[in-house]
């Protein structure tokens, strides 16, 4: 065992449990879905709870469902009267994910789309409080550029992936699209002064993103 997977273990040991219906539903990503690295897992999710309790929004957005994991914690952090919007552009994800919701006990607070967030969020007329941005990385700065106008003053966004296994400050060309991506996007935030931000390396790396009020 590395020192790396020896810390995630004494970790995992001493924050709040994972529950059994999301250690399910991990497990399950694993064994049926192809890149199940990009579930959020146990960590990162009791973070995602934490942050919904620590901002209370009533409005959530989320880009890229996946299996479900980081909405069922995003909706176990929210408060009654809450609600937790997410979009998985993949239709074929909704057999697997969709149960999951419905079977949950946050499943009033979680409305699924399955369509292209960045044409679908616009059409809702909806003003959010805290959006997490996990999906496709080719088009980060799509969904930044979306989301700000529908994030009132004062809130926040949550970019998952911006270190990228740290190909992000490689010496060599980038030539993958999806490392450019997000490279493109961490520059346009560290540019973007209508907005606080800073990078936590948990895991692949997390940006908590805040957008100033018209005071500020």
């Amino acid at each position: 065992m590395t020192e790396s997977e020896r810390i995630d273990d004494y970790i995992a040991s001493h924050i709040d449990p994972e529950s059994d219906y999301l250690h399910r539903l991990y497990r399950q990503t694993n064994l049926q879905l192809l890149y199940p690295r990009m579930a959020s897992g146990h960590l990162q999710g009791r973070l995602l709870k934490m942050i919904v309790e620590m901002i209370r929004p009533r409005l959530v957005l989320e880009i890229g469902t996946y299996s479900g994991y980081s909405g069922l914690c995003i909706a176990e952090g929210l408060e009654a009267g809450a609600m937790l919007h997410t979009f998985e552009v993949n239709d074929e994800q909704e057999v697997f994910t969709r149960p999951w919701f419905e079977n949950s006990p946050y499943a009033d607070k979680i409305t699924f789309h399955i369509g292209d967030a960045l044409q679908e969020v616009p059409r809702l007329g909806l003003q959010f409080d805290l959006a997490f941005i996990d999906a496709d990385k080719r088009k980060y700065t799509d969904y930044y550029n979306m989301v700000m106008p529908h994030l009132r003053p004062g809130g926040f966004i949550l970019a998952d992936n911006t270190l990228w296994d740290g190909h992000v400050i490689e010496q060599t060309p980038v030539r993958d699209a999806q490392t450019q991506g997000i490279m493109d996007f961490n520059d346009l935030v560290a540019r973007d002064k209508s907005v606080e931000k800073v990078i936590l390396p948990l895991r692949d790396g997390l940006t908590i993103i805040r957008k100033k009020t018209n005071q500020e």
